[in-house]
């Protein structure tokens, strides 16, 4: 079959198996490219590793640190003439090119909050390694089952009063006004459990009960604080409070891991274009207006170049760049007074006469597509595609 994209509001139905190949081809060169990563930990687990920034750091951690990985994610396969997810055609792009360079790299495809999954990974951690050094926590799910059975689910909404801003349609690129009322105490609770620390802190109070955590263990979650022209849609709303949470669950592992020597550390990472950053509203004028920005000053990053910057210089050679809590910021560039005069200058001037003027609405369309394996520079979009790629799963 013809693979095209067919896209319906922020999201993408459809992905293209050899763009996405390719797209992780190309990163994993890019990573090599910078040479050896030293002081990389050798056994990492990533939960969340099929996209963004949890595929970056797997690619990261095993071409330019030489690490044996475990990824967890939840992807669909292809099925009755669908493609798969983009992420299922990405994770197993990475298997394979791990398998070719003699890498380790098992994958685990299922709910990462169920304790199916983190039996099995642990299980898998102490027949394959015995410990693990690193456990990265990148997740961007949508909703949590809990134990008792009931599921909740995360919503984009402000907090204490209403929200009215601009989106711009990813077909026509028109401006289109978007109201959205503030969220009620259950919505706020919900989106903490799925987006918050709970989770993390449950995958790190198990793994060290079952006795696999190495000494001096460490484990990261990014997170993403943005301007004073986001926060009160993001910092200011339900996303933010559930990213508030990762501060307390650091606080509380870290007290943990005091007996073994390891940390806990929040990473604050900068504005990027995810399929999770694609829903939010607001975001897409924000985004495009930093791009053209930072293009200008030669300081715009993919996920790949954040987590290649932080492996190369801040995690592991004890001079990391921190704020008043303890985060690691990897949004410096992002703030730089110059950048964000440049977007609060032209963030209620935009209109869909000077939308690539003004901002670089072509270069965050391409990002997307490039999300699903498309637009990627050397793939023949005419030719015929078998949607089913197979993968080898430990779990799923």
């Amino acid at each position: 079959m013809i693979i095209e994209p067919k896209i319906k509001g922020f999201l993408c139905t459809t992905a293209h198996p050899t763009g996405c190949a390719l797209d992780v081809a190309q990163q994993i060169q890019q990573v090599r490219s910078g040479g050896p990563i030293e002081k990389t930990p050798k056994r990492i687990l990533i939960i969340g590793a099929s996209g963004g920034y949890g595929l970056a750091t797997r690619i990261v951690g095993a071409f330019g640190g030489g690490a044996e990985t475990l990824g967890v994610f939840f992807e669909r396969p292809a099925l009755k003439g669908r493609t798969a997810s983009p992420g299922w055609y990405k994770a197993a792009a990475f298997a394979e090119a791990a398998g070719k360079a003699g890498l380790y790299a098992k994958d685990f495809n299922g709910d990462a909050f169920s304790q199916d999954m983190k039996t099995a990974v642990i299980e898998t951690i102490r027949a394959d390694w015995g410990k693990v050094d690193m456990v990265v926590y990148s997740l961007a799910a949508p909703a949590r089952t809990l134990a008792s059975g009931e599921t909740v689910r995360s919503v984009l909404k402000p907090i204490g009063e209403p929200f009215s801003g601009a989106t711009i349609d990813f077909k026509t690129q028109e401006l289109r006004s978007l109201a959205l009322e503030p969220a009620s105490e259950e919505e706020i609770a919900a989106t903490v459990k799925v987006m918050g620390g709970e989770d993390w802190e449950d995958w790190i109070e198990q793994l060290s009960a079952a006795d696999v955590l190495a000494d001096d263990f460490l484990t990261t979650n990014y997170t993403y604080l943005g301007s004073e022209v986001t926060w009160p849609i993001y910092y200011h709303g339900t996303i933010g409070r559930a990213k508030e949470d990762l501060d307390r669950a650091a606080g509380a592992i870290n007290e943990q891991l005091k007996r073994q020597g390891g940390r806990a550390d929040v990473i604050v990472m900068k504005g990027l274009l995810t399929q999770a950053a694609s829903a939010i509203p607001g975001m897409s004028v924000y985004l495009s207006l930093l791009f053209k920005a930072m293009k200008a000053a030669g300081t715009h990053e993919g996920c790949l170049e954040q987590v290649d910057r932080l492996f190369r210089t801040q995690l592991f050679n004890g001079n990391q760049r921190r704020d008043e809590a303890g985060r690691i910021r990897m949004d410096d560039w992002e703030l730089a007074a110059d950048i964000q005069e440049y977007v609060k200058t032209h963030w209620g001037k935009i209109t869909p006469e000077n939308l690539n003027q003004l901002a670089d609405f072509t270069a965050y369309q391409q990002a997307f597509l490039n999300l699903h394996g498309f637009a990627i520079e050397g793939v023949d979009y005419a030719a015929e595609e078998d949607p089913e790629v197979g993968m080898a799963l430990v779990f799923g």
